[in-house]
This record gives C-alpha cells, sequence and structure tokens, in this order.
C-alpha cells in the first residue's frame, strides 16, 4: 500500500493538536475547580462561625449569615458549571485519544463493538467478514454516540444499498469530512447517550395506543379543579374565621364548608377514577423520558448546522417539526416528567390528589405523544443516519488514501487494483482481484498461513464498506451490486447438536439459496467441504461451485487439496486457479502473501510441524 499521505498527517497533527489544546483547558478547569471549590468551603465555615455566633449570644444580627450563604449557593451553582466543563474536556481528549490510537493501529478492543448486532440472526458473511466484535470492522468504524447511530451503521454493513444509495452516502461522508468539530461535539455528549437512547423502545412509547383522548372529560376536569383551587382558599378563610380573625355569619361559613366538602371530594373522586391510567402513562411515559431527555441534547446540537449535499440537507430538514424545533419539543417533554417526579413527595401528593393534578399531567403526556409522537420516528432515523454518515466521514478523514469505489452495472463484476484487508496494518500486501464472466471463479490454492483466508475476507470487507458507503482500501475498485454469502468461519454446535461438516453444509446450501433468489452474488468459500474425504469432497464442491455459476454467481474457493484444482479443467474460460506459495529458509517459513496465476506447487504441512518441534 501507499505510504500515508499528507492528508493522513495532517489528520494526525489536527488530532495532536486539538488534544492537546483540550488537555491543557482541562488544566485550567481543573485549577478552577479547586479555587473555586476552596472558596465555598470557606464560605461555608464563615456561615458556620457566624451561625454558632448568633446562636452563642454574639453581638451582630443573623442577618450576617445571608451573605456568605448566597455566596455559598453561587459559587456552588459556578463549581457545577465547571464539573460539566470539565467532563466535556475528558470526554474530548478521549475522543482525540482513540482517534490517534486508529492512526496507529492500536484502536482493537475499545469503542463499541456492535457485537448485539451479529446475535440478532444468523447472517450470510456478518461472522465471516468479522464485521462486529473486538477489533472488527464496526468497532474500527464506529463513532456512533446514541444506539441510533449504531443500529444504523450495523444496518448498513449488513444490508447492502443501492448505487444511488450509496452515490449519496458517498456525497454527504465528503461534505462531513472536514466537520470535525461536529463529530467532537457529538462525541462530548456520548458516553451518557449511548448508555440510554433505546431508539427501539421510543418508537415503541410513540407508536402506542392513546390512554387519554377525549376534550370534554379534561374540560371538566380544569373545572373541577378551579373550584378545588377555590375551596383551598375557602378552607383558609374558614381558619381564620374558626381563629376570630375573621368574622362571618354562620350561613356564609356553612355554604363554605359545604362547598370545600363538595370541591374537594369532586376531584378526589377523579383523581382516584383516573389513578390507574395516569399511573400506566407515567410509567410509559417515564421510560421513554428518560432516554429522550438525552437524545434533546443531539438534536439540539444537529439543528444548529446547515447542509449542502442533498442527502444531509434532506436529513437536517428531516428534523424540522411545525413551529418548534425537535429539541425543544423534547425538553418541554423532560420538564412534565420532572414534575411526574415530584409527586414522591408526601405534601405534594395531597395536594395533587386534590387538585387532580395527575389527571391534567398525565393528559399533558399524552397531548405530547399524540403531537409530537409522529414525528418522533422521523426525528430517530435522521440522527441515526446523521451519526452513521459522521462514523464514515471520520474514517474517510484518517484514511484519505482509501478510494471511493465504482459501483453500477447488471453483470456480476468485481474488478481491484491493490485491494489490502482494511484492520490489518500499513505492511498488508494488497494484491489485485478480478471477477466477471471470465472468470467468474477464481479456485485459490496454497499452503497453511499462506493468505487464502485472508484474500476471502479483503474481498468481502471491501465489498461490504462498498456497499455500506465507505470508502475501500485499495487502488481502485469497480463493482456491480452484490449480495455476500461466506463460509469461511464455520464451526460445530453442541447446543445446536450438529457438526462442523454439518454446519458447513447448511452454510453452503443458504448461499446457494441466495444466489437464486437475490442476483448477482459474490460467494466466498474457504476449504470447501474439507470436513470429508477426498474424493466426497471433490464431487460435493464441484457440483456446489457448477450450482452457483450455474445462478450467475462470482466468487472464490480457497483450497490445500489439490485434487479441487481440476474443478477449473470442466469449466474453461469461467475458472481460473490461482494461489500462494511459502518460503523455506533455514528451517523457517516466510510468506509474501501475493497471489499468483496457476496451481500451488507444494505444501508447509511438514514443515510446520517440524517447526514446533514434531519430529517427522
Amino acid at each position: 500500500m501507499p505510504a500515508p499521505s499528507t492528508a493522513t498527517c495532517d489528520a494526525r497533527r489536527e488530532y495532536t493538536d486539538r488534544c492537546a489544546a483540550r488537555t491543557a483547558a482541562h488544566t485550567v478547569e481543573d485549577q478552577r475547580h479547586w479555587r473555586v471549590g476552596t472558596a465555598r468551603l470557606v464560605g461555608m465555615n464563615v456561615a458556620l462561625a457566624l451561625g454558632l455566633g448568633v446562636i452563642g449570644g454574639a453581638p451582630y444580627s443573623a442577618w450576617w449569615l445571608l451573605a456568605p450563604l448566597v455566596g455559598v449557593f453561587f459559587l456552588g451553582v459556578w463549581l457545577d458549571r465547571i464539573e460539566a466543563a470539565r467532563v466535556r474536556l475528558g470526554r474530548a481528549i478521549a475522543f482525540y485519544d482513540r482517534g490517534l490510537a486508529r492512526l496507529d493501529g492500536n484502536w482493537a478492543g475499545t469503542g463499541a463493538s456492535g457485537t448485539q448486532f451479529s446475535e440478532v440472526t444468523p447472517h450470510l458473511y456478518a461472522a465471516d467478514l468479522d464485521l462486529f466484535g473486538d477489533g472488527s470492522v464496526f468497532q474500527l468504524l464506529c463513532s456512533a454516540r446514541t444506539r441510533m447511530g449504531e443500529a444504523t451503521l450495523a444496518d448498513w454493513l449488513l444490508r447492502p444499498a443501492a448505487p444511488d444509495i450509496i452515490a449519496r452516502r458517498q456525497r454527504a461522508v465528503d461534505e462531513l469530512v472536514a466537520n470535525l468539530d461536529l463529530r467532537e461535539d457529538l462525541a462530548v455528549l456520548g458516553d451518557d447517550i449511548r448508555a440510554g437512547v433505546d431508539h427501539e423502545a421510543l418508537r415503541a412509547w410513540a407508536a402506542e395506543p392513546a390512554m387519554l383522548d377525549a376534550t370534554r372529560p379534561r374540560m371538566v376536569v380544569g373545572v373541577a379543579t378551579a373550584a378545588a383551587a377555590g375551596a383551598l382558599v375557602a378552607l383558609v378563610v374558614v381558619v381564620l374565621a374558626a381563629g376570630r380573625s375573621l368574622e362571618l355569619s354562620d350561613a356564609v361559613m356553612t355554604a363554605l364548608r359545604w362547598y370545600i366538602i363538595a370541591s374537594l371530594g369532586a376531584t378526589a373522586v377523579i383523581s382516584v377514577r383516573f389513578m390507574d391510567t395516569a399511573t400506566r402513562i407515567y410509567t410509559a411515559a417515564g421510560g421513554a423520558a428518560r432516554d429522550i431527555a438525552l437524545l434533546a441534547s443531539v438534536l439540539s446540537r444537529l439543528e444548529a448546522e446547515r447542509f449542502t449535499s442533498p442527502h444531509l440537507a434532506e436529513l437536517r430538514a428531516a428534523l424540522d417539526a411545525e413551529g418548534e424545533a425537535p429539541s425543544r419539543r423534547v425538553k418541554r417533554l423532560t420538564r412534565l416528567i420532572e414534575l411526574v417526579h415530584s409527586r414522591r413527595n408526601m405534601i405534594a401528593m395531597v395536594f395533587w390528589f386534590f387538585l387532580a393534578i395527575d389527571v391534567h399531567l398525565a393528559h399533558a403526556v399524552e397531548r405530547w405523544r399524540r403531537t409530537s409522537g409522529p414525528a418522533l420516528r422521523r426525528w430517530l432515523d435522521a440522527v441515526g443516519e446523521l451519526e452513521a454518515l459522521s462514523s464514515l466521514a471520520g474514517y474517510r478523514f484518517e484514511r484519505p488514501d482509501y478510494v471511493w469505489p465504482e459501483v453500477g452495472g447488471e453483470v456480476a463484476a468485481f474488478e481491484a487494483t491493490a485491494l489490502a484487508h482494511p484492520l490489518l496494518d500499513d505492511d498488508a500486501v494488497a494484491n489485485d482481484v478480478r471477477l466477471d464472466g471470465e472468470p467468474q471463479l477464481l479456485i485459490v490454492s496454497g499452503s497453511n498461513m499462506s493468505g487464502k483466508s485472508t484474500l476471502l475476507r479483503t474481498i468481502g470487507i471491501n465489498a461490504a464498506l462498498a456497499q455500506a458507503g465507505a470508502p475501500v482500501r485499495a487502488e481502485r475498485l469497480r463493482m456491480s451490486p452484490l449480495a455476500i454469502g461466506a463460509s469461511i468461519q464455520i464451526n460445530d454446535s453442541i447446543q445446536a447438536g450438529s457438526s462442523r461438516f454439518y454446519a458447513e453444509v447448511t452454510r453452503l446450501h443458504a448461499i446457494i439459496s441466495s444466489a437464486s433468489t437475490t442476483a448477482p452474488l459474490l460467494f466466498l468459500i474457504d476449504e470447501c467441504l474439507h470436513g470429508t474425504n477426498s474424493h466426497d469432497r471433490r464431487i460435493g464442491a464441484a457440483a456446489i461451485v457448477r450450482a452457483l455459476l450455474d445462478r450467475y454467481a462470482i466468487g472464490l474457493v480457497t483450497t490445500h487439496d489439490l485434487a479441487l484444482t481440476d474443478i477449473s479443467d470442466t469449466l474453461g474460460a469461467r475458472a481460473a486457479n490461482v494461489h500462494f506459495v511459502d518460503h523455506l529458509t533455514d528451517g523457517r517459513l516466510s510468506f509474501d502473501y501475493t497471489m499468483r496465476p496457476g496451481v500451488v506447487q507444494k505444501s508447509n504441512a511438514v514443515a510446520l510441524m517440524r517447526s514446533v518441534g514434531i519430529q517427522i
């Protein structure tokens, strides 16, 4: 691969400079935190000393306590702001440290691994191509701060997009590449949001049927609450009259008493009547709002952006709501839920019960869901896609030598120049690969550890990246839209009661079935049917390859059984043999990982066994 370009050096320099600036700012905030914290502690001690003096009969007024107490309050507010700034700066430092780690190749095991996306349903290539998990493609790419962004990026890797969508994503990523400020701001919001925003729960809550949706009953409750508020005022009047602070006639007192009983009794009946419904509304909204409050920060940041590429402009427009920004709507719901939580105060509960505040609050929550709920799915989708595009933009920014693939055409084709594995370091060996009508199939032979499986993963990962809208590690890649089917990492399963051979046969059947329903297909099969004897393997592999080629699929099959290389003789120009070789020097094996035409002429199995001390 070519040496790092100037742009790569710019990414490193930009990350280093910004990380140093944030570190310096964090140091300043640490010092401010210490000074303000010390001043607040002094203020508290002064207030304590003055308070003890007042208790002890000192010759000064208790009003002297006011100055230090006010100072302590405002210093506390200031201290909270400083702490928030320290947290944001700490996250920014971590963001740039991780960027530098990616540039240094030390990123594996850090960041979101996306393992939850590989465990949902069996997939024809996710596990085989290391899309998820520690050291995976997803972990390398993902900088999303919400679960919506993570889910969107995972979906792009798992589902190849159409060429027009790929082109739109490429243009959007190009616009976002230089917008490092946006990526940093999202990272600053990040840790809490990833832990909190459950987009599926939010979608489900927004789509639930209304529990309270009646205008007239709400008006009746409003009148009852107004009457109950008047009853509380009347109660104060009655108490004053009972204490003789206010002279009232017996008739007025009797009327007031009945008014109080009737009004507060009516609202009490209303509160009891709607108690279960209000509780269900609060329970459902409470869980959703815990997530959506965090989402407000992301929405607010994205609302400040203006984009020029059509795709980004459409996504930004999807955030707009009639008359009010989404972030404000979200914050309004958050305030409603804060009021719900305030009910836990016993005194508040009494007043709320007799004023039927629970019913009004439940109506307000339902009204929010009725007016803003339909737009919530649109907001979540837009945020998820913007974050996924931002992840790809960071990848593009850090790897400017990677190229945009050309995706299009109806005939199955995959042609790459200097194609290399995106997860390997800068020394990864690149190879040229061509698959079209002649040949449709490459049969890859070679010794153990020579690079056969890595070649399959290199092709598969770059194909998945290309169709997700990401740049690829190559000098050039031209491909048609391709479904991908891989049989590389197949294991037996004790839980499923299946052997490795049965698991492989099942996967191969799924790949062939996929070629029958989705065209065209790129198949990547490692050591085809190696769990059976050479005779059966030769017959079975030939049948599998022919079935795939007859369905207009293209792909590669690797083998260290040279008998399988004879398959190409019966396929003519539709198949070609290529191989990898090893070199034995002074008893040590080495590999150049360069693909060559033809069939390999030697094996390293005996040499490998001797290299680990097995005498043969």
